[in-house]
């Protein structure tokens, strides 16, 4: 954290020093994700919250990293993480 460390005050004849020690949050849902149903070859979405905006998330399917292509669109808006997935087939279940 950038704002960690000692600070001082001084007036002059004397000086007080104290360290600022920040406690990093971590990243809750606060929003959990929720069951979506799509037709075949239609667009399915994916959401979710989090509590600390624009924090980095990873999207997985059976354990493995989605990458972003022309199937799978992430999207980050502040605190909502969505995924797109378009031209759904039973294949992606």
């Amino acid at each position: 954290a950038q704002d960690a460390g000692d600070y001082t005050c001084d007036s002059g004849d004397q000086q007080t020093t104290a360290s600022l020690q920040v406690k990093v949050l971590p990243v809750l849902f606060n929003k959990e994700l929720k069951n979506v149903e799509a037709e075949e070859g239609g667009t399915a979405v994916l959401h979710c919250e989090i509590s600390k905006p624009d924090a980095p998330v990873e999207w997985r399917k059976g354990g493995v990293v989605i990458q972003p292509s022309d199937k799978y669109e992430v999207k980050l808006k502040g605190s909502i993480a969505e995924l797109i997935i378009r031209g759904v087939e039973p294949d992606d279940c």
